[in-house]
């Protein structure tokens, strides 16, 4: 269960989301009632005065009890990146289109936070990936996901060579279009529509799924999460890329080295307590559907 000792909450609001900013009005309200001061991002926050939740640069301005997310499953990867060490714990409100991390409706919103501030709301812990870009000995990059890292062609070109190893251990050479390498969080995105399990969000884990794989028997595993995944570039072209949950990108080159570890970092996420996983996958995915 979630302390109810929230002092400070922070609004993150999707790009395009016009309907986003007028519930921020009724969310300041709110906030005033119940003596909780209230920052936001960027535009939302000069238009209604709020505090700034971050700098341009988009650095957390200062640490907040709680951060609410309006938008969809891409404003809440882009909330997670924006958080970084920091475990706040996020409460998403769905304004896009599938919702699936993004759960509590509109309507549901101040109901949840009534329940939040007397202490009565769940949350998850989600595991996020390190991931380490190497050329040579230099380290060229390094970001923090929550749902994957996908190795893949930006253009039509000629089919990429991987070398996977896991803990040091040679697994697999893979012609293929790429590779995700996914959390248990994000088995349910990209991976899930390449042919990758559905793993629970609550176990330690890292999904490996080729994409489009010149080989029929090139199948996903899953490994421990205390393992340590490294992705090699054998066979290269321009347009290979590293995005970090399909947000952030990455040019690759020739035997450029991909590290990727359980972060010792984790998600807070408060979700709603009238709906467990399996609801979620049946509702959102349609999963069983027949």
């Amino acid at each position: 269960m979630l302390s109810g000792n929230i002092k400070t909450i922070g609004v993150y609001i999707g790009p395009d989301k016009p309907e986003a900013l007028k519930v921020l009005r009724d969310l300041q309200e709110w906030c005033e009632q119940h003596q909780i001061e209230l920052s936001a991002i960027g535009i939302a926050a000069e238009e209604h005065g709020c505090r700034p939740l971050a700098e341009e640069d988009g650095q957390l301005v200062e640490d907040v009890d709680l951060i609410i997310v309006l938008g969809g499953d891409g404003t809440m990867l882009g909330a997670a990146r924006l958080i970084g060490p920091r475990q706040i714990p996020v409460l998403g409100v769905n304004f896009g289109w599938l919702g699936y991390l993004t759960e509590f409706t509109l309507k549901e919103m101040f109901p949840a936070l009534d329940r939040l501030i007397e202490g009565r709301l769940s949350i998850d812990y989600r595991m996020l990936l390190d991931v380490i870009v190497k050329r040579g000995d230099d380290v060229i990059a390094s970001h923090r996901a929550l749902n994957d890292a996908v190795v893949n062609k930006s253009a039509p070109a000629r089919m990429p060579q991987l070398e996977c190893y896991v803990d040091g251990m040679f697994v697999n050479s893979f012609r293929a279009d790429g590779m995700i390498i996914a959390t248990p969080t994000g088995s349910t995105a990209y991976s899930l529509s390449a042919g990758g399990p559905i793993v629970h969000p609550g176990m330690s884990a890292i999904i490996l799924t080729p994409i489009c794989p010149h080989m029929l028997s090139n199948r996903p595993v899953v490994v421990s999460g205390d393992s340590t995944v490294e992705m090699r570039i054998k066979v290269s072209s321009d347009d290979l890329m590293l995005t970090i949950d399909g947000q952030l990108g990455i040019s690759l080159e020739l035997d450029d080295r991909i590290e990727l570890r359980r972060s010792r970092f984790i998600f807070t996420l408060v979700r709603p307590a009238s709906r467990n996983y399996f609801e979620v996958l049946r509702t959102k995915l349609k999963w069983g559907n027949v």
